[in-house]
C-alpha cells in the first residue's frame, strides 16, 4: 500500500486519513463526514460517511479513505465536516506517477 507522501503507481491503494477534534484536542466525531476526490482529467466524486462504505471510522474522530486511482497526475482531495464546534475543512494532494503498463502509447517511455 503507497502512503502519502510517496511514489505512488496508477492502482495503488492510497490510504487518506483525517482526524477531528474540539477545541480543548479532544477527539470528537462531527455531525457528517464527507470526502471529495477531484482526479487529474477533472472527475469530482464524493462520499459520504454513513452512506458510501468508502469511508471508514476507527474511532472517535478518526476516519480513512481508501483511494485507487486509475490515471497518473495530481489529484486533490477535500474531507468537510458539519456541526457544532466541529465544522472545518482538511484539503491535500497528492501525485500518481505515469507507467508504461497503463500508458503504452507516450512518447515519454520511447
Amino acid at each position: 500500500m503507497a502512503l502519502v507522501p510517496g511514489r505512488i503507481y496508477i492502482e495503488s491503494t492510497v490510504r487518506i486519513p483525517v482526524n477531528y477534534s474540539d477545541a480543548n484536542g479532544a477527539d470528537t466525531d462531527p455531525d457528517t463526514v464527507t470526502f471529495k476526490l477531484y482526479s487529474p482529467s477533472g472527475e469530482t466524486t464524493t462520499y459520504v460517511y454513513g452512506t458510501d462504505a468508502e469511508i471508514s471510522r476507527t474511532s472517535t474522530g478518526d476516519y480513512f479513505i481508501d483511494v485507487v486511482p486509475t490515471e497518473a497526475g495530481r489529484w486533490f482531495y477535500r474531507w468537510v465536516s458539519t456541526g457544532t464546534y466541529k465544522a472545518s475543512a482538511v484539503e491535500g494532494t497528492f501525485v500518481v506517477q505515469a507507467s508504461p503498463f497503463f500508458e503504452p502509447s507516450s512518447d515519454a517511455y520511447r
